[in-house]
């Protein structure tokens, strides 16, 4: 297959396409909050979010991207010979802020000789025009890439993950970064509490016709002190076996355009604060599985829309 050993589009194949190498990601931090935390949209946050903002494998927020870049970089290549780097701004929403230390921090990390590209999670109410203009000048130094949190499509699911905007809000801003030309790569949450296999299809195939740059499939994590995990222990709703992640994760990348990079089929969970699934631990297990039901079935990103 054009994709080497794996049966869809994988990041790392596009990575080796565009950059000729292996290139590996720089988890910083940004040291900014979320509007849904403090108050200017909503308190506490999405009911799944951990005290680290989704990023608990970020670099340490006391010190300068710089700091940040280089330690992560000495640690690397101690394990391998590489070259490129992406610098990843992952903590909470990372287009949050004065405008000007936005500009420093980006600024920061871009111009660092051994990053190549640029990569900010952020929200889509988070991107008024100031921001876009900066990430538009910065994006003719070196690609951006904005990744969204969109989760779901479902607004009634959203609202009951504290999401707080709407799926005009998601679209609007997609539309936005692409007129710029900014890659746009988009966030789902697979076992979100009054989701089914089918409604999760639903969000894949709204992505999938508006023609996102990128997709991140990612497993739901009940973590310890998130407002999740009391639902859960209530009992309103349980976690997804392995074998239903699995099918749901191969049955969305069929339904994938081949011209969609897929970022991500599963993720870690902080095993100190994971409370469940406690499978998802073992994530190489995980992906060989999906991997191998794959390729023993013949199935293949993009053959349920006729893609190859």
């Amino acid at each position: 297959m054009k994709w080497d050993n794996k049966p869809y589009y994988s990041l790392d194949y596009y990575l080796k396409e565009n950059f000729n190498e292996k290139v590996y990601k720089l988890t910083l931090s940004a040291n900014v909050s979320c509007p849904n935390r403090d108050g200017k949209i909503g308190r506490g946050g999405c009911i799944f979010c951990s005290i680290g903002g989704s990023g608990d494998f970020a670099g340490d927020k006391n010190l300068s991207i710089t700091e940040q870049i280089e330690s992560q970089i000495t640690l690397l290549k101690e394990k391998r010979p590489i070259n490129k780097f992406i610098a990843y701004f992952q903590s909470f929403t990372n287009t949050y802020g004065p405008i000007d230390y936005l500009r420093g921090v980006y600024y920061e990390a871009i111009l660092h000789k051994d990053v190549v590209a640029l990569s900010i999670a952020t929200r889509p109410d988070c991107l008024e025009d100031e921001v876009l203009d900066l990430l538009s000048e910065l994006n003719k130094i070196k690609p951006v890439w904005i990744e969204l949190g969109l989760q779901t499509i479902n607004d009634e699911v959203a609202q009951f993950i504290n999401r707080g905007y709407k799926l005009t809000v998601f679209e609007e801003a997609f539309y936005k970064l692409k007129k710029l030309g900014i890659k746009v790569i988009v966030h789902t949450i697979i076992g979100l509490p009054n989701e089914n296999k089918e409604d999760n299809l639903k969000t894949i195939d709204y992505l999938n016709k508006l023609g996102v740059d990128g997709i991140k499939l990612q497993l739901l994590h009940i973590l310890k002190h998130t407002r999740l995990a009391k639902i859960y222990k209530d009992g309103y709703f349980s976690a997804l076996t392995k074998e239903e992640y699995e099918d749901i994760v191969i049955e969305s990348i069929r339904r994938l355009s081949p011209k969609i990079v897929v970022h991500r089929i599963t993720g870690d969970g902080p095993k100190n604060i994971l409370i469940a699934p406690l499978w998802s631990c073992r994530k190489r297990d995980v992906l060989n599985s999906i991997h191998h039901t794959m390729k023993i079935n013949n199935y293949y990103q993009g053959e349920k829309e006729g893609g190859i």
